[in-house]
């Protein structure tokens, strides 16, 4: 079954090996799990599948240019605004989210996003599994499984309400801090 392949992978994949070019990510579209060797909150256990995540979206009547690759790549050197796993991930690890550019876009800023980023390169492995609608999947999984860095789907999980609250809180305390570049 896919859920084995995320839940019990025969290999996790690091930054480093994800990163590198080539890299061993397929260019394709399918699920990815994320694993953790240092859980991000202490509610949370380590070493074991605590998020997943699909590329592309589903997307009736348009093309995507995301896939695996991009999307975990992304995942691991981006930023909060365009990754809903580093906005859990830093906030859950206490990272100041800032509005930055015009206002709308709330990132870590360079510094924390560069924290979190070493944060993921030492804590952080990432499995995928190619899968023509990934979306299907990932709504079976998120409703079998204990995955509670997903929000989207999951409000059945124990950490839901958790997770959901301490994202406003710090969404709440960006909108009071001064915008940066």
């Amino acid at each position: 079954m896919e859920a084995t392949a995320l839940v019990s992978p025969d290999r996790l994949w690091s930054a480093q090996e994800v990163l590198a070019r080539p890299s061993p990510v397929a260019a394709a579209a399918g699920i990815y799990g994320w694993h953790f060797e240092q859980p991000p909150h202490p509610d949370l256990d380590a070493g074991r599948l605590l998020y997943v995540g699909i590329a592309p979206r589903y997307m009736a009547n348009r093309t995507s240019t995301q896939n695996l690759r991009k999307r975990v790549r992304y995942h691991y050197r981006g930023n909060a605004a365009g990754s809903t796993l580093r906005l859990t991930l830093g906030c859950l690890l206490g990272l100041e989210l800032r509005r930055v550019g015009s206002g709308k876009r709330m990132t870590f800023g360079k510094v924390g996003e560069a924290t979190l980023s070493q944060w993921m390169a030492d804590n952080a492995r990432v499995c995928w599994l190619e899968h023509g609608e990934p979306w299907t999947l990932e709504s079976q999984l998120i409703s079998r499984l204990d995955l509670p860095l997903n929000l989207d789907q999951n409000r059945h999980n124990a950490f839901h309400s958790r997770l959901k609250e301490l994202r406003a809180q710090a969404r709440r305390r960006a909108r009071e801090l001064p915008v940066t570049s």
